[in-house]
């Protein structure tokens, strides 16, 4: 507050003093007081026209005013005296009652309030880091002038920023926050104990009564310990600026709260401050520091933009008078013009592989998403990972869609320390971290974040769940909960990231605009990301949506495919050594319909994976085809979640089932006759756990004078331990024999192509019951490998 205090210190105590009486003249050159300036001004002027001039100084001749009254109306003028005694030095007490020499001031619709305005950032330049100039300047003739009418003083302003002009998230690097206490500390001999980190720009006053120039600084203000509560945020609103400015031998101290509040839908920004002290100035200059680590960011398309301020004069409070200074965006950020038709571009940039690429060994994948501030806002992003990276997912458990919204419920300012401290999710459903690049310019705040497996969501069977505590330099806004819907491709197993099922990243956050500029992902769970035993080259594939010209729009997003090369190594190296059984259980004789079991089986250790399964089996067996009855059709076996779940119960003729290192459940499900473009129908076993759908396309053919085979042309680089076909017999079975079982050796014809380029080929025998309980055909011959 504006409050002159005058003391009078070591009082004499030769005489005891009874009553004081102290006058100070508004215009101290008024001839009207000449009779009171002493002696020798009387004496100069006795008998002399222009003796009052000869009682000024030089400078004097028109005599400026002193004293100034306030031009606000509201209540009576006081003023409060205290003194002490030298018996208790020290001990001051308020002398009773209120000096009251004018009572109520009047006049307050009389007095002018005429201010102006200029405001302008240091970068002409769209979507850069700027820094901001901002003037108030109030050009007061009246308030020296003895005979003139001063202008009211500044009580509350409020300063609106163009549409587009924001905060920058880069000022949080680095940056501290300044603690009310430390604030409020500040003294009149100019300490300021605000930390040196919290500061983000200058200020100047000029007035008419003091001189030279105050200077002074603005701090940031620590978040929700600041005197701008409101009933939301009753210990202080999240974005508050200190200005402390003071000279301390005019004994002049300023300390003002800065209250600024962000759109929370744009982000616009308003700043506004109240109760200003009622001290008279003529320019008012706010500079807020330039640089990449600037706290604004100027609008993003060029053009004409205008900082709007609704001035109110402590003469009549309630009125506005309504300021704007222009300012022209002229260029484009790094040094480009003007986009054309207002529309970005959008090029993403997108590095992605595991950090060790040996062929079939565990390692952390990375993935890394840029773009630059001259390109479109990231809306949302798929990944496809290269054929063969898969992961571990067994023991790893999910976190719950409780668990979940637990997290969610601390999107709250404040929230992010209590996330850090306490985690929604369980440790055991971690498989990996993040780490979040936003603002603008070369500078970028980082928030890291943890991912976590979780269960099904937007019709996928798994799900990822990224959780940031966006705690940013000394700013906490709360969890950032994004959920991406984790698909694996039913046919090839490839793991991809579906854009469409999963959450939109945030845009704004708290009314800050989040500028998102880098995205790193690391699934470095140990013993989880696994990569392929074939040394193709691959690559991994993003899919990324920009923002076209309206980021809360999806309709004109607009997606930008990206890819990055990936290769695994040390692919020979690996062995290859898949181990196959086949039987036949039922009828032995020329005639008979018996079942069919065949059982692949895989040893532990550096083997490649299989690519390419060819069996043919012995002349013993053709197909039955007046068995082949039901076919599901291709549109059918798609229909519904379950791949081959819509298919007719009557075209299923068998099952399976697949044990893997990587799933804690085995897959297991039907087996189908499927429609084809070949001669015969398709085998295809839909496989199916909690977590994973898998169809294993087979196709039948005849060879070799009628011989059946069966190829699975295309089998997923994942390790499995085991896999077991089992095909009905009798009246649904396939399979019809061409002699009796008994009387000979049969084998079939088993050719292996692994991920690595590697073959193996045997000639397993083909085992049936004959003779006594339990003992099958050729089952004490070892077959030819």
């Amino acid at each position: 507050s504006a409050v002159v205090t005058v003391s009078s210190d070591n009082i004499t105590q030769s005489s005891a003093v009874l009553q004081s009486e102290v006058t100070v003249w508004g215009v101290p050159g008024d001839p009207r007081h000449d009779s009171e300036r002493g002696w020798g001004c009387l004496y100069a002027a006795r008998g002399n026209e222009n003796g009052h001039e000869q009682c000024l100084a030089p400078n004097q001749q028109h005599p400026p005013a002193f004293l100034s009254l306030p031009t606000n109306c509201a209540g009576p003028l006081s003023t409060g005296v205290e003194a002490d005694a030298w018996a208790a030095p020290g001990a001051f007490s308020l002398f009773p009652g209120a000096f009251t020499p004018t009572g109520q001031l009047t006049g307050c619709n009389k007095v002018p309030f005429a201010p102006a305005i200029h405001s302008e950032p240091t970068s002409d330049a769209s979507t850069s880091p700027t820094g901001l100039d901002f003037d108030i300047d109030i050009h007061d003739e009246g308030l020296e002038n003895a005979e003139g009418l001063a202008q009211s003083q500044l009580k509350k302003a409020v300063v609106t920023l163009p549409e587009g002009f924001t905060t920058n998230p880069s000022v949080a690097e680095g940056l501290k926050a300044c603690p009310q206490a430390a604030y409020e500390g500040s003294t009149i001999d100019g300490s300021v104990a605000c930390p040196e980190e919290s500061k983000i720009g200058e200020v100047e006053i000029e007035s008419p009564l003091v001189r030279p120039v105050v200077h002074g600084a603005l701090y940031v203000a620590r978040q929700g310990e600041n005197p701008n509560g409101d009933a939301q945020h009753p210990g202080g609103n999240l974005l508050t600026i200190y200005m402390v400015a003071g000279n301390p031998e005019l004994g002049v101290l300023i300390r003002q709260a800065l209250k600024v509040v962000p759109n929370p839908v744009t982000g616009q920004l308003t700043t506004e401050v109240d109760d200003i002290p009622q001290l008279p100035f003529s320019r008012f200059h706010l500079a807020f520091r330039q640089g990449q680590r600037s706290p604004l960011i100027t609008p993003p398309a060029c053009g004409n933009y205008a900082v709007k301020a609704a001035l109110y004069p402590w003469s009549n409070p309630e009125a506005a008078t309504e300021r704007q200074s222009a300012f022209k965006i002229t260029s484009g950020p790094e040094g480009q013009g003007c986009p054309s038709g207002g529309v970005p571009p959008f090029h993403p940039g997108l590095e992605a592989g595991t950090q060790n690429n040996a062929a079939g060994t565990y390692s952390p994948f990375v993935t890394h998403i840029t773009r630059k501030d001259s390109e479109q806002e990231i809306t949302r992003f798929s990944i496809k990972l290269p054929p063969g990276v898969i992961g571990k997912l067994a023991g790893v458990s999910s976190c719950s869609d409780a668990q979940i919204a637990l997290a969610k419920s601390r999107e709250v300012e404040g929230g992010g320390g209590v996330e850090e401290a306490s985690p929604s999710c369980p440790k055991d459903s971690e498989v990996g971290h993040s780490l979040v690049g936003s603002g603008v310019g070369n500078v970028l705040a980082y928030a890291p974040g943890k991912l976590y497996l979780a269960g099904p969501y937007h019709g996928s069977n798994i799900s990822l769940v990224s959780i940031t505590a966006a705690k940013v330099g000394p700013f906490d806004l709360g969890t950032v909960v994004v959920r991406f819907a984790l698909r694996i491709d039913p046919e090839t197993a490839e793991v991809f990231v579906d854009s469409q099922g999963s959450d939109p990243i945030p845009h704004i956050v708290d009314g800050i605009p989040v500028h998102l500029r880098d995205i790193r992902a690391y699934v470095d769970r140990s013993n989880f990301t696994l990569n392929p035993t074939s040394c193709q080259k691959k690559s991994t594939a993003s899919t990324v949506l920009g923002s076209g010209l309206n980021f809360a729009s999806e309709t004109d997003d607009q997606p930008v495919t990206v890819t990055s090369p990936f290769q695994a190594a040390d692919c020979a190296n690996l062995g290859f050594a898949p181990k196959l059984a086949l039987s036949l259980k039922g009828a032995t004789k020329r005639g008979g319909t018996p079942a069919f079991k065949a059982v692949l089986t895989y040893p532990k250790g550096s083997y490649a994976n299989i690519a390419k399964s060819v069996v043919t089996l012995p002349h013993s067996e053709f197909l039955e085809q007046s068995h082949i009855g039901t076919v599901c059709t291709r549109v059918q076996f798609k229909e519904g979640k379950v791949p081959g779940e819509k298919c007719p119960k009557a075209s299923i003729y068998g099952k399976a089932k697949a044990v893997t290192p990587l799933l804690s459940e085995p897959l297991k499900g039907p087996v189908y006759l499927r429609s084809s473009s070949h001669n015969l129908p398709d085998l295809v076993a839909a496989l199916h756990n909690k977590q994973v759908d898998f169809a294993l396309d087979g196709r039948i053919d005849s060879v070799q004078n009628g011989r059946i085979r069966n190829t699975f042309e295309t089998v997923p680089d994942a390790p499995v331990s085991k896999f077991v076909l089992e095909m009905q017999g009798g009246k649904k079975g396939l399979l019809v024999n061409s002699t009796n079982l008994c009387k000979g050796t049969n084998r079939a014809i088993s050719e292996f192509t692994g991920q690595n380029g590697k073959l193996h080929d045997t000639n397993p025998v083909v085992a049936a019951k004959c003779g006594g309980k339990g003992k099958k055909k050729g089952a004490k011959k070892k077959g030819h490998q």
